[in-house]
């Protein structure tokens, strides 16, 4: 049985890791005001940055699709651990040794799937590193000399080899404590006759790491003609590797493709090798499958999104490679960068373009060339006879479509007159008109590509749609939230201060009783905010306090909400003592108010014949609430 981790440890483990350090591993942030980071949500398609992370906090939250949480919550989200998988991973990462609970920790036993699995390929990775020196490797170094890759490219980027033997790798795992169960769910062997045997062998050997820089599978490379197998063979889908999934060298490239708004999609292992050598390091390349919707999210969240953007396809230039262009443009639509390709005049790839030309002729390749909207329609009109007006009819009948799919439609309508000089039509305004009409069948029949601006979600807090705004959330009943309302906007403007700036609020804040928030969901807060010690907790430890009232939040539903009031940025420009002043009285009129108009209508109720010890302290209690008001009106936070 599992022990618990202890959790004192858990505590210094997500303290220890920044929480923008781990997700920067898998998105793009830029600063969005009030120490925060905003960046394309990792957990919904979206057209503009949703999604928040407040360092100081340790906290992140969407905007959007309202996921949210601390580093650990993020890690468990984004790669699929348990619990106890992403603390031992963060663990690892931060150097601190873990004690367990209930018993001995047995490292064999007791980690997760997951981590097991990865730190197989780890030592699967090393393994084959070693063999790459090997007398039987020569081949293998051979073939990389061949192609302009020397010793210290290879150690690069992790280049082995594995041994032509049956159970070289199967054996040595063995001898690291790993299973045949794991080594057989990791792909790394498979059954054989009298048990299990290495997956990959007599190869050269390519790590495929994840975005985070773990090894997560293999591709490799046959080097003997006895080799029966085919030319790449790479790991099978397991429960860490899906090929759709991950970018061969998107972990050396990330940051760069971060940094210059640029990415290089090439075709193979040695192509990335070559660009990467010869200056190029934003290019990556898919393992063993067609470039698709997953990798495209993947680019997006490193790209960000803006205006000058740019994703550069380098598809050979035989008629394999065409087709895999028009494969990439049938997901065009799905970039908000602008997309280019570019092909040697010669057809060479990257690796024989170094090869052959040097660093120089790569670089000069990969500049954008020809958009790949241009490329898509030249390749399908190059089939018809433009001398004819029937063949520059049917040319339009097929490429007008593909215009037809561009949603932004100052972008259509550009396209549109680029294929009437493609096509030799004089009259620009006859193919504008048909591609339009064309777009308008699409529509109506329902074919909707991506989510278009209208539709998408909004970056701005305060112009989002809380998950409780459709006033459906099983957790809490009451009047749905309603932003537009000054109440409800007030108290959730005062519940933020109480969790990102306590110091302005407190010891005000924490006299103020649950009732005195309208709005069902932020009185759930206030209640989660008191069970776990008040506001004035917040002033010593900022994550251990919001910790504290995540934990005390009564449902999934709430703590959801603290985290996201506990990320958003304010409304006021000037967060001081007067601010948080004018909220904690806004809030308290606002209670006041409601309570003279209740008691006003009892006083209603009782009426002239009510008992006289009874109206008079209702009559009192009335007249209390009336010079409580005039006196926050008069005195502001002074009268609190």
């Amino acid at each position: 049985m599992a022990g618990r981790i202890n959790d004192d440890d858990v505590k210094v483990v997500r303290d220890a890791v920044p929480i923008d350090t781990v997700v920067s591993e898998y998105l793009q942030l830029r600063p969005a005001g009030g120490g925060n980071m905003k960046g394309l949500c990792p957990f919904h398609d979206e057209k503009s940055p949703s999604f928040q992370v407040s360092p100081s906090k340790g906290l992140f939250h969407c905007f959007g699709c309202q996921e949210g949480g601390d580093t650990i919550a993020f890690v468990m989200k984004i790669d699929h651990l348990s619990f106890s998988e992403t603390v031992e991973r963060l663990a690892a990462k931060a150097g601190i040794t873990l004690r367990y609970e209930e018993g001995g920790y047995n490292p064999t036993h007791q980690r997760g799937e997951r981590i097991r699995l990865v730190e197989a390929h780890k030592a699967a990775a090393d393994f084959y590193v070693e063999q790459l020196g090997g007398e039987e490797a020569a081949i293998g170094r051979k073939f990389l000399a061949e192609r302009g890759f020397d010793q210290s490219a290879a150690e690069h980027f992790g280049v082995g080899y594995s041994p032509a033997g049956w159970d070289h790798l199967t054996r040595f795992l063995r001898g690291k404590g790993f299973s045949d169960k794991e080594l057989l769910l990791a792909g790394l062997s498979q059954d054989g006759r009298r048990g299990p045997i290495d997956r990959f062998r007599g190869r050269l050997m390519w790590p495929i790491r994840d975005i985070s820089g773990e090894v997560v599978g293999f591709g490799a490379r046959k080097l003997r003609d006895d080799d029966n197998g085919p030319k790449y063979l790479n790991t099978p889908d397991t429960a860490i590797y899906k090929k759709s999934q991950v970018l061969y060298g998107v972990d050396l490239a990330k940051k760069d493709i971060a940094k210059a708004s640029r990415a290089v999609v090439v075709e193979g292992y040695t192509d990335v090798m070559a660009c990467h050598l010869a200056g190029i390091t934003t290019a990556i390349a898919t393992c063993g499958t067609a470039f698709g919707t997953d990798h495209i999210k993947i680019l997006r969240r490193l790209l960000m999104d803006n205006g000058s953007a740019r994703v550069i396809f380098t598809f050979d230039g035989d008629a394999a490679g065409q087709k895999a262009a028009l494969r990439a443009f049938e997901d065009d639509q799905k970039f908000a960068a602008e997309t280019y390709i570019a092909i040697a005049p010669d057809g060479m790839d990257p690796c024989e373009l170094r090869l052959n030309k040097g660093d120089a002729a790569v670089q000069d390749l990969v500049e954008p060339r020809t958009p790949l909207f241009e490329f898509a329609i030249r390749q399908i009109v190059s089939r018809y006879d433009l001398e004819t007006p029937a063949g520059r009819a049917s040319a339009l009948d097929e490429a007008g479509p593909i215009v037809a799919r561009i949603k932004n439609g100052a972008s259509q309508h550009e396209v549109a007159v680029q294929l009437a000089g493609i096509l030799g039509i004089l009259d620009t305004q006859f193919v504008v008109k048909r591609v339009a009409q064309m777009a308008r069948w699409a529509r109506d029949r329902g074919g909707r590509g991506p989510v278009g601006p209208a539709s998408s979600s909004s970056s701005s807090p305060s112009s989002t749609s809380s998950s409780y705004d459709s006033g459906q959330s099983p957790a809490l009943s009451g009047p749905a939230l309603n932003l537009r309302s000054p109440a409800h906007r007030t108290e959730r403007e005062l519940l933020k201060l109480a969790l990102q700036r306590p110091e302005l609020v407190s010891p005000a804040f924490d006299a103020y009783g649950v009732d005195e928030f309208t709005a069902p969901p932020y009185a759930a807060v206030r209640r989660a905010v008191e069970d776990a010690g008040g506001a004035e907790q917040g002033m010593a430890s900022a994550p251990e306090y919001l910790a504290g009232v995540r934990e005390a939040a009564p449902n999934d539903a709430v703590r959801a909400l603290v985290t996201e009031l506990a990320v958003e940025v304010f409304h006021g420009k000037t967060i001081d003592e007067s601010y948080a002043g004018e909220q904690l009285v806004r809030v308290r009129l606002r209670a006041v108010d409601l309570r003279i108009h209740d008691v006003t209508s009892t006083l209603a109720r009782l009426g002239t014949g009510a008992d006289h010890e009874r109206h008079q302290a209702v009559q009192n209690e009335l007249w209390v609430l009336q010079q409580y008001r005039q006196s926050l009106r008069n005195s502001g936070a002074a009268a609190l």
